[in-house]
C-alpha cells in the first residue's frame, strides 16, 4: 500500500505532472495494462493533470498502446531520448551514426548479446536475429531487418542490446559500464537488456525537458518506477514512488512505496491525486 513519507495525500492538488514507467511498473506481469486506464488519463486531463508515459519503448510502440488516448499524452521515450506532447516531438538527443558503429562492433566481438539500433522511425536488426522478432515486437512495433546492422545510418537515440540469458547486470559491470559509461549514458532496462544514450540522457533529464516546455516545476511532478533506468526519473520530481515489486537496487531513489504493478500501485496513487484536486 502507499508509504508517504514527507508529504500528506491531501498536498497531492498541487500536482500538474505525472509520469509512469511501463514494463513490470504500470502493466501487470502478464503485460496488460491496468483497468479503465483510459478513464483515469481522461480525468487527470480535465483537472490539469498530465499524464507521461516514461519508457525504453519507442514512441511509435506506445502510441499503438494508447491508440485512443495518445493525443492527450506526453511521451519520454527511449528512457529520455526523444520527448513528445501531444503527438509533436519537442526533444531528441541523436547518437552520432559513427558511434553507434562503434557500439555495434564492440558488441559483436565481445558479448553474446544481440544489438538493435533504435531509429526514430524503427528498431533495425541484423537478420540473424530473426528469431528474436515475436519477442521484439513486444517492445519495438517496427523492425526492419538488415544483412549488416553497420550499414544502418538512420537517425537513432538509442542503442539497445539484448541478453537471452537475463544477464543484463553482469555485462553492464564486467563489460558495458567499464567500457562506455565515461561517454555515454548506459542503464540496465531489465534483466536481459542494456540501452545506451547520449551523455546526460535519462528519465530523469526527459521530465526537466517536458516540465520546461509545459511550464510545470518539479515539486508539480510525480513518477512511478520499478528498476534503474527510473532512478534520475524518482529522484527528479517531489513524488518519486516505487512499486511493492522494484528491483531492491533502486529502493534509494524512491521516496514513496506503493502496491504492486500486479495490484495496481498506480492506480492506487492516482485515484489519491484524483481526490486531491476534487
Amino acid at each position: 500500500m502507499n508509504n508517504l513519507k514527507k508529504e500528506h495525500p491531501t498536498l497531492m492538488n498541487n500536482i500538474r505532472l505525472i509520469a509512469t514507467d511501463m514494463d513490470h511498473t504500470l502493466l501487470t506481469e502478464d503485460g496488460k495494462l491496468p483497468p479503465k486506464i483510459g478513464d483515469y488519463i481522461q480525468r487527470l486531463h480535465n483537472v490539469g493533470v498530465q499524464f507521461t508515459i516514461a519508457s525504453g519503448r519507442p514512441i511509435y510502440t506506445l502510441q499503438r498502446l494508447f491508440e485512443k488516448e495518445k493525443n492527450e499524452l506526453a511521451y519520454i521515450c527511449d528512457n529520455g531520448g526523444a520527448v513528445y506532447v501531444h503527438g509533436k516531438n519537442v526533444y531528441k538527443s541523436l547518437i552520432p551514426v559513427a558511434d553507434y558503429h562503434e557500439m555495434i562492433r564492440f558488441t559483436d566481438k565481445t558479448v553474446d548479446g544481440h544489438p538493435i539500433v533504435c531509429g526514430l522511425d524503427a528498431a533495425y536488426i541484423p537478420k540473424a536475429d530473426a528469431r528474436f522478432l515475436p519477442f521484439y515486437k513486444t517492445f519495438y512495433a517496427n523492425v526492419i531487418q538488415v544483412d549488416d546492422l553497420s550499414t544502418v545510418t538512420t537517425e537513432a537515440n538509442k542503442f539497445t542490446i539484448y541478453f537471452p540469458k537475463n544477464n543484463s547486470q553482469a555485462q553492464y559491470d564486467q563489460v558495458f559500464a567499464p567500457r562506455f559509461a565515461d561517454r555515454y549514458s548506459v542503464v540496465v532496462s531489465d534483466a536481459n537488456w542494456i540501452d545506451i544514450m547520449n551523455p546526460g540522457v535519462n528519465k530523469g533529464q526527459g521530465m526537466r525537458q517536458l516540465g520546461a516546455k509545459l511550464g510545470v516545476h518539479t515539486d508539480q511532478m510525480m513518477a512511478f518506477g520499478d528498476t534503474f533506468n527510473d532512478a534520475e526519473m524518482l529522484q527528479t520530481v517531489k513524488y518519486g514512488y516505487r512499486v511493492a515489486n522494484a528491483n531492491p537496487g533502486i529502493y534509494q531513489y524512491a521516496d514513496y512505496v506503493t502496491g504492486s504493478n500486479d495490484d495496481y500501485g498506480v492506480l492506487q496513487v492516482l485515484d489519491q491525486v484524483l481526490a486531491a484536486h476534487a
